[in-house]
Order: C-alpha cells, then sequence, then structure tokens
C-alpha cells in the first residue's frame, strides 16, 4: 500500500511540477492571465464603483484560461500533448480535453478600451473615458483598464407623440401610464430599448399586426444642463403604411391533417368545413370540427391581438396530439383584414412504450419496475388521450436484520382524458395556454410484502384539471373510490400485530369514497435562478355524503358497512410549502414546512391507513429511518426487536426543513441540513400512549442535523446525506438525544447516524 502511496505521489509530483504552463508559449509571448478594471472617480459611490466594475471587468476579453481550485488544469493537460505536429491517440486525448493557451497577443487593448467606454455610455456615463495597459512578468501578462466614468446623466422627463391626428401616435400615446421609464432614474440604453419593446406589445394587443420596435424612435437631448436628459419617443418617418394602422380578423382557415409531403391536397378547399366560424380542412375526418371551438382563440371580426395569437397556439401545442404547429396572416385584398391560417401536423395516433427503471434506498431495499403503456391520442376524433397501462416491480432487502423481507408490485391502470371541461347542464370554457381536461379511470394494484401479507386495492377516478398559467394547476376529482382488502396475512405477521396495533391497520379493510382537490403553485418552474415559492396544498373528505344518509357513530358502536366493509369518513388537508432563495451564484438557501391535519368522525375513529401521515425517511427527517418517528412521544415496545416493522402512522403532521446547497466544482454539490417534525394521532388511542395531539406538540418535536454531498449527472441528480437525531420525541423528560452524541462509541454510530442514498433533491 506504501508504495502504491509514494507512486501515486510520484506521478502527481511531475504532473504538477515538470509541466509548466509557459513553457510552450511562442517566443516573445506571454500567457494572459485576464483583465482588472480601476475605476478613478473618488466621487463615486463605493458600492456603485464595486458593482460597475465587476460589468466591465466581464465585458474584456478575451478570456484567460480556465481554473479549477486555482489551477489550469486544462492548459496542464494541453501542454502534456507536447508538440502539436505529432499525433497519437494519447496526445489527441489530451489536447481535446485540455485548453490551448490565452497568449497576449490575442489581446486588443484598444477594442477592449472602447468596449468600456461604449457601455458606459450607454449606462448614462456620456463623458467616459477608458484606457488600457498591460503588465509582463515570468512569461504572465495581466492587462488594467483604467476608467474614468464622469457624471451619471439621469431621466427628467419622457415625452410621448403629440399628433393627435395620427391614429398610431394616439394608440402610442395610450399607453404610457405603463411606462418602464421613470423621472430621476438613470440613463440607460437596455432600459429604453425595453421601453420600445412594450410599446410594441402594447400596439400588439390593439391590432397593429405588422408594427416593429424598430419603428420607435427615442431620441435623447442632454442639453439641457444639470446632468440631466430629456426623452422624446417618436414613429419613424418610414413606418410603412400597413405598420400603422390596426386589424381585425376575417376568415380562419385550420388545416387539422397537414402534411408538407402532401400539402397541395391537404389545403384544397375542396375538403373545408365551416363550424361555427372556422373553416376546417381535413380530407381524411381525422379530427371532429367541434375540437377547435375549445382550442381557438381568435373570432371572426375582432380586433387582432397577440395574446390570442399565442393563447391559441399554445393550446394546440398542448393538446398532445400535433407534432408541429404554425400559423401565418395574410392581408385579404378585399376587407383589408386579415386571413388566418393554421397548419397542424398529427403525431402517430397510437403509440407502444416500454420503460425500465431501477432505485436503491438508505432502508437497504433496491429494485427494479417495468412499465408498459399503449396509448390512443385521438380515440373519438376529438384529441381524446386512452391509455392502458400496466407495470411489475419488486423491491429486495439485501442485508440488515429485515433482510428477506422483499417486496413485489404488480398492477394497471385504464384512462381517458378528454380535452375540455364535460359537466352535466353546463358548458364553460376556460382562457389561457392550457387546454382544460376531463378525466376517467380505474386501477388495479398487488402488493406482496414476502413473509408478511399480500393486499388487493382498487382504485377510481373521474375528475378534472386545468392550468391557468404556467406556474398554477388545479385539480379536482369530485369522484374518488379506493378499496384495499388483505388476500393473504402471514401467521409471523398476524403474531406481530398482536404485539403491535400499528401493523393491524396496514392489513384492514379499508373502504373510501367521496372527493379530494389539489392546487399546486410553483414559481421556479420559469425563474432562471430556481428561487421561489412552491406550495402545493390537498383538501379530501370521504364518506360525507354517506354519512348524512346513515348517520354512524363509531364511538358508540353505531357502523355502517358497504360491502362488507366499513367505509371511511373524513376529512383531511395538507400544505406544502416551499421557498428557494439565492444567496450567490453558487449558493440556495431552501425550506420547506409540511403542515396535515385529518379529522376522522362518524364511521372512522382513525385516517384509513392509506390516507395517514408518515414520517422520516431519505425526503423527510433524514436523521430517522422511514416511518420510525410518533405519533407524539408514543414508540412501540418492541422497537429494537428483529420482529420490529417500522410504520409508524398520524392523522396530524408537522414537518420543518432547511437546507443550504452549495455547488463546489463542476457536477459535484454540498450541503447541510437540519429538520424538525413529528405525526399524532387526533383521537386518544389506550394502546398508543402519548400518541394523542396536545398542546406540548411543539416539545414533542423529533429533531436532526446533517450534511450531503450531490451529484449532478444532467439527467439525474445523485444524493448522499448523512444525518443523526439532535432530539428525539420519546425522550421526555431530559436527557435529550443531544447529550447523548457521542461520535467515538461505534454503538451509538451504529444506532444513530443514517445514511441515506436518493435521486433528486428532498425537496
Amino acid at each position: 500500500m506504501e508504495t502504491v502511496s509514494k507512486f501515486i505521489f510520484f506521478i502527481l509530483t511531475i504532473f504538477f511540477v515538470s509541466c509548466s504552463n509557459t513553457r510552450h508559449l511562442p517566443p516573445g509571448d506571454a500567457l494572459y492571465t485576464g483583465a482588472s478594471v480601476k475605476i478613478t472617480d473618488k466621487d463615486m459611490p463605493a458600492k456603485m464603483k464595486k458593482t460597475l466594475k465587476e460589468d466591465l471587468t466581464k465585458l474584456t476579453r478575451p478570456k484567460p484560461n480556465s481554473k479549477l481550485l486555482g489551477m489550469r488544469l486544462k492548459l496542464r493537460f494541453f501542454n502534456m500533448a507536447g508538440d502539436p505536429n505529432k499525433k497519437g491517440f494519447i496526445r489527441k486525448f489530451l489536447r481535446k480535453f485540455g485548453e490551448p493557451p490565452v497568449l497576449l497577443s490575442d489581446v486588443n487593448l484598444e477594442n477592449n478600451a472602447k468596449v468600456l467606454k461604449n457601455n458606459l455610455e450607454n449606462k448614462g456615463y456620456f463623458h467616459a473615458n477608458a484606457t488600457g495597459d498591460t503588465t509582463v512578468k515570468n512569461k504572465k501578462a495581466h492587462a488594467t483598464y483604467t476608467v474614468q466614468a464622469g457624471p451619471l446623466y439621469t431621466i427628467k422627463d419622457l415625452f410621448f407623440p403629440q399628433d393627435t391626428a395620427s391614429q398610431l401616435g394616439m394608440a402610442i400615446k395610450n399607453t404610457a401610464s405603463k411606462t418602464l421609464i421613470k423621472t430621476g432614474v438613470p440613463f440607460n440604453l437596455d432600459l429604453i430599448k425595453a421601453e420600445r419593446l412594450r410599446i410594441d406589445a402594447g400596439l400588439k394587443e390593439t391590432g397593429y399586426y405588422f408594427f416593429s420596435p424598430d419603428y420607435i424612435l427615442v431620441d435623447a437631448d442632454s442639453t439641457i444642463g444639470n446632468n440631466m436628459v430629456n426623452l422624446y419617443v417618436n414613429i419613424k418617418s418610414n413606418t410603412p403604411l400597413a405598420a400603422r394602422k390596426p386589424y381585425t380578423i376575417n376568415e380562419i382557415y385550420v388545416y387539422s391533417n397537414y402534411t408538407l409531403s402532401t400539402a397541395a391536397i391537404d389545403t384544397s378547399h375542396e375538403f373545408e368545413e365551416f363550424y361555427k366560424g372556422y373553416y376546417v380542412i381535413d380530407r381524411e375526418k381525422m379530427f371532429k370540427p367541434n375540437l377547435f371551438e375549445h382550442v381557438m382563440q381568435f373570432k371572426p371580426n375582432e380586433l387582432y391581438n397577440r395574446k390570442d395569437h399565442n393563447l391559441a397556439l399554445n393550446r394546440l401545442i398542448n393538446l398532445g396530439v400535433y407534432k408541429f404547429v404554425k400559423n401565418r396572416f395574410e392581408v385579404d385584398p378585399y376587407t383589408d383584414a386579415l386571413n388566418t391560417f393554421y397548419y397542424l401536423t398529427p403525431l402517430p395516433k397510437k403509440t407502444l412504450r416500454a420503460e425500465i427503471s431501477g432505485n436503491t434506498k438508505s432502508n437497504n431495499n433496491a429494485g427494479s419496475i417495468i412499465t408498459f403503456s399503449w396509448k390512443h391520442k385521438n380515440f373519438l376524433r376529438g384529441a381524446e388521450l386512452f391509455s392502458i397501462n400496466a407495470y411489475a416491480g419488486s423491491e429486495v432487502q439485501f442485508s440488515g436484520r429485515q433482510k428477506g423481507f422483499n417486496t413485489n408490485k404488480l398492477g394497471g391502470e385504464i384512462s381517458i382524458t378528454v380535452p375540455k371541461f364535460i359537466i352535466p347542464f353546463f358548458v364553460f370554457n376556460t382562457k389561457g395556454a392550457y387546454v382544460p381536461k376531463s378525466y376517467a379511470r380505474i386501477g388495479y394494484d398487488l402488493l406482496n410484502r414476502t413473509k408478511l401479507y399480500t393486499l388487493n386495492s382498487f382504485r377510481a377516478d373521474l375528475g378534472y384539471t386545468w392550468k391557468p398559467n404556467i406556474r398554477m394547476e388545479y385539480r379536482y376529482n369530485p369522484i374518488s373510490v379506493n378499496y384495499v382488502q388483505p388476500i393473504n396475512v402471514t401467521q409471523r405477521y398476524t403474531d406481530s400485530a398482536k404485539r403491535d396495533f400499528t401493523l393491524r391497520k396496514a392489513i384492514e379493510k379499508q373502504f373510501i369514497i367521496g372527493s379530494n382537490a389539489t392546487y399546486t403553485y410553483d414559481a421556479i418552474i420559469d425563474d432562471p435562478d430556481g428561487k421561489g415559492w412552491f406550495v402545493l396544498t390537498n383538501l379530501d373528505l370521504s364518506g360525507n355524503l354517506a354519512g348524512l344518509i346513515t348517520n354512524p357513530d363509531l364511538k358508540k358502536g353505531d357502523t355502517i358497512k358497504f360491502f362488507g366493509t366499513p367505509y371511511s369518513q373524513y376529512i383531511k388537508a395538507e400544505a406544502d410549502v416551499r421557498h428557494y432563495m439565492r444567496l450567490g451564484l453558487k449558493t440556495i438557501w431552501a425550506n420547506r414546512i409540511d403542515v396535515g391535519f385529518g379529522y376522522p368522525h362518524g364511521n372512522s375513529y382513525e385516517l384509513p391507513y392509506i390516507k395517514q401521515f408518515f414520517i422520516g425517511g431519505t425526503n423527510s427527517l433524514r436523521g430517522f429511518r422511514s416511518r420510525t418517528v410518533g405519533p407524539g412521544t408514543y414508540i412501540a415496545p418492541n422497537a429494537d426487536s428483529t420482529d420490529f416493522y417500522p410504520d409508524q402512522s398520524g392523522d396530524i403532521k408537522l414537518e420543518i426543513n432547511t437546507e443550504l446547497r452549495q455547488k463546489i466544482t463542476g457536477i459535484l454539490e454540498g450541503a447541510i441540513f437540519a429538520e424538525a417534525g413529528n405525526i399524532w394521532l387526533k383521537n386518544k388511542n389506550p394502546l398508543k400512549p402519548g400518541a394523542e395531539f396536545s398542546k406540548d406538540f411543539l416539545k414533542q418535536l423529533a429533531v436532526d442535523a446533517g450534511i450531503g454531498l450531490r451529484f449532478d449527472l444532467q439527467i439525474l441528480l445523485l444524493r448522499f446525506d448523512v444525518a443523526f437525531p439532535l432530539r428525539k420525541p420519546w425522550y421526555t423528560p431530559p436527557p435529550t438525544a443531544l447529550q447523548e452524541i457521542n461520535f467515538k462509541s461505534a454503538m451509538w454510530r451504529r444506532q444513530n447516524i443514517v445514511f441515506n442514498l436518493a435521486i433528486g433533491y428532498p425537496f
């Protein structure tokens, strides 16, 4: 082992010492190491000077050779390849992986100085000046740019066109209330460009289809004194006539089965069908014309606006049946209005797909699942999606005291989704880029836990989903049915269930019939910095309508059964709120609070097992193994036994997580985190002392902390977290788990340190 270490040390010594970054430079040249900017204005605030210096430095070219941990490793690899005229696989690999030296001769000081000066002028420093110089030492060169910014000009007034006789001028003036340019702000060319885009966007909403921001001229008058400037918005004199007037929609043509190879016949009006204001051309009758009634936004004789233009395209794309969606507008020579044409190329109607996935869990489970799906994307000629899915999978316990207790899964689902609301006695549609959908589905699942039990599960849903925008989504199931039945329970599990009441719930018959609704808000999905809020809320009701009819009361022994099984009666609500804050270019602070409350009543004393809350594990409290915490201060009498199956559940949940994520280098990320939480029962259970929710719930929170490494492999993020408890809720009163911490003790480490291996972030 010592010999190997010496060999590795020898190789590294050769790599870092013998491969000089300046050895192979051309004669008379030097290695360019970068640039710095010096601002000489003494009256400029320090914070403004720092920001301006950073912005200007980024503009200098070329960029020096990249560094990793302070070393130019890619340049070293390139130099290891030696003479560029020599060939060979290793040399080719080193040159491809490496990076050629950036030389002083590549630097154009004069051009960089002009770029810095122009950038300053665009930011309101109209009297700016910049010069550049280089210093060379030991064949390494550095560029220094000296900048005198001068006074910063601010905006005094903004004037819009005053020509009341011009329809276009009045339209531009009518947008003035939403201007981005405010009095007193520094002059900035980017702000003026944004204002032109804003004006253009406003005009597009009022029929000016052919207008462009390039037709807007903003004149600046910097002669008014006091380092101030007046801005004047004008229309260029060469603006074409077509761009000066608004347009209405004339006729709308939808080529719903268009292909480029048969374009001539696909666009023949011989096959057109007029339906509620639209001409639908589909020679093969692949799609029903009424499909577009719920998708299109334009109506004949309406004023053109870009919002409806984009919404129609997005809704057509989100139908999921078209490969290509194109449209164009053409001025009708007789009406001087816009004829609208949509060219829609369908996807294949039927698809068959097989998918295999694998997973490894920190509880020593490893498994895989194979899924088969068959889909028909135009089942009833109205873009209805009909799908049949089937899956089979297995998870193996490969070590630990539960070795051999494997899990096998088998199931399937049939569903149909229609791209509109289907509601008896009502017909309405939504505005937005996403088409509302109605769906119905039925499914079956078989769960077999080797040596323990086998469960049958039948489920059915009837519901709706719609998205007002990319951030928000609603899902509502007015009818949701779930029936769970054990078909085989081993004697071993039966004996364990007699000792632990929790295990009985897992094999109880469960019949759930009710409604549920989900609301999701995701501000991160379209934020380039990955910051913002994420909110997921859920409301689940079961047995309430049946309860009004039958009026059961379990506490009095009055239980109502359907098909020989008591139906569940409860109200359940949950809110998962997350916030992501960026603290720097490579640092994100992520926080989550998950609150859930279940109210069992009437026919139920607790929530059904499949609806209860659980805590602990790779995506929850990572310092505790999955489902080992709670409820409350309760701990199973046989928790340390080899026959103990952790499966603690509750009706109420509170969980708080905070995590600081830091990008280290390349694909490697690090994290530190702390978490707290627990679950409780709504009603008192004599078999679980301390499990009932009480006013002392904050004193019963489990707390843990840990560190983690993440490997961002693009297609997935592999996460490795290590955590340990700081407080165990069943330790009341003290001593706390914090007082027990002893990293030197092998027994403490074995009982408390939890290793979590997972895919993706925990939240």
